[in-house]
């Protein structure tokens, strides 16, 4: 019997510039697909399909990027058709933190091209015919997309930036779970050092729900009307649509860090090895000083720049 089940999982949470992005992926999967979710992929698919950190890098992103363009409901021409498709968000709702002469710092796409080749884009979509064959068919997938600005503000609104990844999940499964027009299971990515998430809860905060279970490894909430969540550790290791969200999320914020890298040094973003990677790194660390006095000159506040220190979640 067919059932409908999410995989959810975050990128970027640590990083220091550039947007957290939350993906989820829904998927109709029968007795078939609930096996084959339970047991070790064929090692044909496991070459594409796997934990995004050992799949894909800021240098290397195009695996991504292929995931991506195989799970939209039809082909798209360019990155940006390809982004808007993908966002849950609306392009008005994405740029309305933005002050006007810095807008081109994450929304211009002047000059952005694919980066996956015919092969490779080729091989993913046979993999995803694959799964749909052996029960686990992907119908949608959507990404949250909070930038820095966004992020400063939501702190000083006391949300940390784990409160953030868990609202934006929360969105995404209320979002497929519309979708589907059924109960769903939710599976995510356990976010920070969290084990009771109901006081954290914000889009499901009014919803009744009872705790199946809260632990480290786990934690699991039933809500009538909705489904099942499950917060589960290094599940972007395990669940294959948490695979899925992670690589496609993955593709969503390189995308977008090359957009900054480019607007403050077209020149630099053309050598991978020379694009920030947003983390902490040295790559990012010279990128932030070497761009200070151009954000002095061009008046990019901070905020929209480099996210504020934050504050850790454990409970």
């Amino acid at each position: 019997m067919a059932g409908y089940r999410i995989g959810a999982d975050e990128n970027g949470l640590g990083a220091r510039l550039g947007p957290l992005v939350v993906t989820a992926v829904l998927a109709r999967v029968d007795d078939g697909g609930e096996r084959l979710m339970k047991r070790r992929l064929p090692a044909k698919i496991r070459r594409d399909l796997g934990d995004s950190k050992k799949l894909i890098s800021h240098k290397d992103y195009a695996l991504g990027e292929a995931w991506a363009r195989a799970l939209v409901r039809e082909p798209k021409l360019t990155p940006s058709e390809l982004l808007a498709e993908l966002t849950l968000e609306t392009g008005a709702e994405l740029r309305a933190p933005c002050p006007g002469h810095v807008e081109s710092q994450c929304w211009s796409h002047a000059g952005e091209t694919f980066c996956a080749d015919d092969e490779l884009l080729e091989r993913v979509r046979g993999h995803r015919d694959a799964l749909r064959a052996r029960g686990v068919d992907v119908l949608r997938v959507k990404s949250s997309v909070m930038c820095t600005q966004r992020l400063n503000t939501q702190r000083e609104n006391g949300h940390n930036r784990f409160v953030s990844d868990l609202h934006a999940m929360e969105r995404l499964v209320l979002s497929l779970r519309r979708h589907a027009g059924a109960d769903v299971t939710a599976i995510c990515g356990k976010v920070g050092g969290m084990g009771e998430y109901s006081k954290f809860f914000g889009p499901l905060s009014g919803w009744l729900h009872a705790i199946i279970e809260q632990g480290r490894a786990r934690s699991a909430y039933r809500f009538p009307g909705l489904g099942e969540l499950h917060f589960v550790r290094d599940a972007d290791a395990r669940d294959p649509l948490v695979m899925l969200a992670s690589l496609v999320g993955k593709y969503v914020r390189e995308l977008m860090m090359a957009r900054v890298g480019r607007f403050y040094d077209a020149d630099a973003v053309g050598d991978p090895a020379a694009r920030p990677s947003g983390y902490s790194d040295p790559v990012t660390a010279r990128f932030v000083a070497s761009t200070m006095l151009l954000r002095k000159k061009r008046h990019v506040p901070d905020t929209c720049f480099e996210r504020a220190r934050d504050w850790d979640v454990r409970s």
